[in-house]
């Protein structure tokens, strides 16, 4: 079976760059050490090698159909989800009160890590962990009794119904409506779009987690309140949730994305989660989870493809070295001794382990905010506010270039659908859409996690880049990345301090080229875990005295890190240069002219 994802790269970050084990000092997740850690990845590796990889085409073509108003399925699908709940892997994360193993966020987004990579068209768990997870943080605990079990055993699908066709992402002008009934549930009515595994045959229910306006609530995000809506109530009759239609989409085809429509003959029972109008703030629990996953995924997608090249590039014979050209009775090369798809290798690979190393980074500090206390508690939870944004859209972004270039080592076979990438790269392009576009993504970023609290979030940030800038000054060899990347950290700093004069005069001048801040702060961000992971490898040549494929992979990891600071940290001086540049050309003014 051809490889998808690196089992040596995981167990680098997880136990010699983040220190997994170290957890386990806290009480919460005393229960567990580097040996159930590992028993977890063995566990979802095989279901990945039995139920997924193997059927990664097979979802992709036979795409969800809905015909007399039932949605089918791969019937795979469905095994997958009872063996993920028989392995407790759904609820993993969950506290021991609620059925689950209380496993650290660094090892559950580990889990989503392996399974996407697998086969990102089964992307069914998640969805359905995040819609429980948001019933026992807020839910009643009837809610609680009468879903949460169902769910993390695989048996009913959790979902997210936010979007609706005339709202968008502009969740404030949500219209579905909830009128109380005299009894304490609401009738829903309403319509929802682009609902990720919003109705199949997979499961026994579907479980919505919806956002609606009670009669008479306010206007705009303050009026939305959160419902749990299920397909079928308790004693088994529908709740009149009517499947409309289902998208044909470019990629990702094995989860349907569901247009639903809800109380079509005014029988749409919803049950309030927590008190009125808090939705939308509930919600963003699950949003924010869901945009790491989101990010988690990317990276799994480009890392499939990464490895496909990699494969690929060395099995593949084509022409002689650019110094060798002439020799034709020479025998041809492999196409990695060239340097052009060398760069394109170490172009992917840069992208993919830098973005997994981020995005491990951010779920070791939301374990650390759950379970430390005081300033600590603050500053791990400011610390992970600040880097939700970037962990999201660095590898979505990056993943579809680096994908991009993945096709591209194939040559005119990555076009076709001999090989994997073709499908890996429709997938992966709507990860910068999904739970909040890149635009939105980087509003936040800059409208509002640079300035809470004020300005302590990213101090804290510029603090930890600081301390492995520090480590990284003690070796000769690693010396001048870090003071790159000390540089680096002085012009973010400019580039912000010249925006914030426009961010109380003229708040659509400050945000205006907002995704290229995001942009910018993210190749920072990623060259920081670089030379956090180039600091490690380097301890490890040190001491440790490897050979063979270990003395390769550490040596590979300090290129890879010398590699990004040299192609892709450059980057950032235009975007330095745009962001500071006073000329306005694409706010709408009254002479604006025809595009």
């Amino acid at each position: 079976m051809a490889t998808y994802f690196s089992k040596r790269n995981l167990q680098f970050l997880l136990h010699e760059v983040f220190q997994a084990e170290q957890l386990a000092q806290y009480e919460y997740f005393s229960g567990h050490d580097k040996e159930t850690f590992n028993m977890v990845l063995d566990s979802v590796t095989h279901i990945a090698d039995t139920l997924m990889y193997p059927y990664l085409k097979e979802a992709d073509k036979n795409q969800p159909e809905l015909k007399d108003g039932k949605v089918t399925v791969h019937p795979k699908i469905k095994e997958y989800l009872k063996a993920m709940g028989e392995a407790g892997l759904i609820g993993a994360g969950f506290s021991y009160d609620h059925g689950g193993q209380q496993l650290p966020e660094l090892i559950n987004s580990t889990v989503g890590f392996i399974l996407m990579a697998a086969n990102n068209g089964m992307m069914y768990t998640g969805l359905t962990s995040g819609a429980a997870h948001l019933i026992t943080s807020f839910g009643s605990e009837e809610l609680q009794k009468t879903y949460v079990e169902n769910m993390l055993s695989g048996k009913w699908q959790g979902t997210m119904a936010l979007t609706e066709p005339q709202a968008g992402s502009s969740l404030s002008d949500v219209v579905t409506s909830a009128t109380p009934q005299p009894d304490g549930t609401y009738k829903i009515r309403g319509q929802k779009v682009f609902i990720s595994a919003g109705d199949h045959d997979a499961t026994d229910n579907i479980i919505h987690l919806l956002l609606a306006r009670i009669d008479g609530a306010p206007k705009g995000t303050k009026g939305i309140s959160l419902f749990v809506v299920p397909k079928y109530r308790t004693d088994g009759a529908p709740n009149d949730v009517t499947s409309t239609g289902v998208y044909h989409k470019m990629g990702q085809r094995g989860v349907p994305a569901m247009h639903l429509t809800y109380g079509e003959n005014d029988d749409c029972i919803g049950y309030l989660v927590g008190q009125p109008h808090m939705g939308l703030s509930y919600m963003f629990q699950m949003m924010n989870e869901a945009r790491i996953g989101v990010g988690m995924t990317a990276a799994a997608i480009a890392t499939a493809a990464y490895h496909a090249a990699l494969q690929y590039a060395k099995e593949r014979p084509q022409s002689r070295r650019l110094n060798q050209k002439h020799a034709l009775d020479a025998p041809q090369t492999p196409i990695i001794n060239h340097p052009d798809v060398r760069r394109m290798l170490l172009f992917q690979k840069a992208v993919t382990e830098g973005s997994l190393s981020l995005l491990l980074e951010t779920a070791r500090l939301f374990d650390l905010a759950q379970v430390t206390e005081g300033e600590e508690k603050e500053n791990n939870t400011l610390l992970l506010e600040i880097l939700t944004p970037m962990a999201k859209t660095y590898p979505s972004e990056m993943g579809v270039q680096a994908t991009s270039q993945s096709v591209q080592t194939f040559g005119g076979y990555g076009f076709t659908e001999d090989f994997p990438v073709e499908q890996l790269y429709r997938d992966i392009r709507i990860t910068p859409i999904y739970e909040g576009t890149t635009g939105i993504q980087a509003q936040d970023l800059l409208g509002r996690k640079m300035t809470m609290k004020g300005g302590k979030a990213a101090q804290l940030l510029f603090a930890e880049i600081g301390k492995s800038i520090a480590e990284a000054s003690a070796y000769d060899d690693l010396k001048p990345y870090a003071d790159k990347l000390n540089r680096e950290l002085k012009q973010a700093q400019e580039v912000f301090m010249a925006l914030m004069p426009h961010a109380m005069s003229d708040v659509e001048r400050y945000l205006s080229d907002a995704t290229l801040f995001l942009e910018m702060l993210g190749i920072v961000t990623v060259a920081w875990q670089w030379l956090k992971q180039a600091v490690v490898a380097k301890q490890a040549l040190l001491t440790q005295n490897p050979q063979g494929d270990e003395l390769a992979f550490y040596e590979g990891k300090i290129h890879t890190m010398k590699f990004f600071f040299h192609y892709e940290v450059p980057k950032t001086l235009g975007l330095a240069a745009r962001l500071k540049d006073p000329e306005v050309l694409t706010i709408v003014s009254e002479k604006e002219l025809a595009l």
